[in-house]
């Protein structure tokens, strides 16, 4: 089939990479302008459009997908299909009328289940033990159209969401290949959606990172994994902000005891900094201090100026 795909960050890339290296064409990307980034704030092109300059594919990057040119573009490519991965804006009915199979979207989540900008940060935060993956038929309303596969995918204890995200592009851009292969052959049709099990993943910001560390350590745990790395857990000490890697179990042993910690208290030894939590203390791993370096956390306490009453808030 003659594709466009539509894909703007890294996770997208492995689709690319796949629908490439298939036997359907890809005619044109279409991804998110350029955006400013660094300290410097240059504009910088979306992993997406570099991969497919690099491919010498036509890239597209409307500032809104009903702009009248970016409508006429498409129709003159005339695209059979348009898989899409995480492009990041919504798509007008105008833009899903044009390929005769649709726009389909590979979305990392157990469909019904989160729906929504950021299903593998919910499924973290909200403790699940299986994700995956779906691909699905594209409407105006959020993620609701038929699917036509899925591919499972457990969390593990540790998992960030950057490493699970890295796992599921991976084994999703070998579904929406698939995928492709069955709609061209007519032998893929698409079921609708459960109508139980639908819950909702909403873009999680700085203003949802922060760390509440009277909560019970298993949800201090999901919500650093959740936020990393992006958008960044955080928590303050004396009015300063930390951002915070990864937590893990207090060992509780050699020159430290775990014993009981106060909510955000602190307790530093030579090879661990414990935490107190709503249930039981935690260990830190990497912190990053406001206008520092990433540091191992008994580095960093090893530079402070400590007192008693010393809390993480």
């Amino acid at each position: 089939m003659r594709l466009v795909f539509a894909g703007t960050p890294e996770a997208a890339v492995p689709a690319l990479e796949a629908l490439l290296a298939s036997r359907h064409e890809v005619a044109a990307v279409v991804t998110r302008p350029d955006a400013p980034a660094g300290r410097g704030r240059h504009l910088i092109a979306s992993p997406v459009a570099e991969r497919a300059a690099e491919a010498g594919v036509e890239v597209l990057k409307p500032v809104k997908a009903r702009d009248p040119d970016f409508l006429d573009r498409l129709r003159a490519i005339a695209p059979d299909c348009c898989p899409v991965v995480a492009y990041g804006a919504l798509l007008p009915r105008a833009a899903l009328d044009i390929p005769p199979h649709g726009w389909v979207n590979l979305h990392f989540s157990l469909l019904p289940a989160w729906r929504g900008a950021a299903p593998v940060q919910h499924a973290i935060l909200h403790g699940d033990d299986i994700t995956g993956a779906a691909t699905f038929e594209i409407e105006e309303d959020l993620d609701t159209g038929p699917v036509y596969g899925v591919l499972t995918e457990p969390i593990r204890s540790a998992d960030t969401t950057g490493d699970l995200l890295e796992r599921l592009a991976h084994a999703g851009a070998k579904l929406l290949v698939d995928t492709m292969d069955g709609i061209e052959s007519g032998l893929l049709e698409p079921r609708p959606q459960p109508t139980e099990g639908v819950s909702y993943a909403a873009k999680l910001g700085p203003e949802h990172a922060r760390v509440d560390w009277t909560a019970p350590a298993t949800r201090v745990d999901r919500l650093i994994r959740a936020c990393t790395p992006a958008p960044g857990a955080w928590t303050t000490l004396h009015g300063d902000r930390i951002k915070l890697g990864p937590v893990r179990p207090a060992a509780g042993a050699g020159d430290l005891a775990a014993g009981d910690l106060a909510p955000g208290e602190l307790r530093a030894g030579k090879k661990e900094v414990l935490v107190g939590t709503g249930t039981h203390p935690v260990a830190l791993g990497d912190v990053r201090p406001q206008g520092k370096r990433q540091m191992s956390a008994v580095d960093w306490t090893r530079g402070l100026r400590r007192t008693e009453e010393d809390r993480l808030v």
